[in-house]
């Protein structure tokens, strides 16, 4: 299978490149993580529990510190994975990391909002 640069511009929206796109969701990928942190620990000051049990363990023997290690570490393995994939398809990595991410800071804010 070949990279199909016209069929990959076709995917986006005019006038919008591929740099473009994943240079927004790395914006993204940014605002979640923080989103994710912050409303995870709003979360357990409020007396929620963690529901990943690899976090839990992390935030329970770490702290916040643990938490952004796990983090660094899922953008990591996505940076290392980025330079395997042609440019045009780059923008999953990003998007990969952030999806998940915001998806949680909504359960979060909903759980949250629950209990307040």
């Amino acid at each position: 299978m070949g990279f199909d640069r016209r069929r990959a511009d076709g995917w986006l929206p005019e006038g919008t490149t591929p740099r473009a796109l994943e240079r927004a969701l790395w914006v993204l990928v940014v605002l979640s993580l923080v989103g994710d942190v912050v409303t995870t620990f709003v979360g357990l000051r409020i007396g929620l529990a963690e529901s990943n049990p690899l976090a839990r363990s992390v935030i329970y023997s770490h702290g916040l510190i643990g938490m952004l290690g796990l983090k660094g570490a899922a953008v990591g393995v996505g940076l290392a994975c980025r330079p395997l994939l042609p440019s045009a398809y780059r923008a999953i990595v990003p998007a990969g990391l952030a999806l998940p991410w915001a998806v949680a800071v909504g359960i979060n804010l909903y759980t949250i909002s629950r209990i307040v």
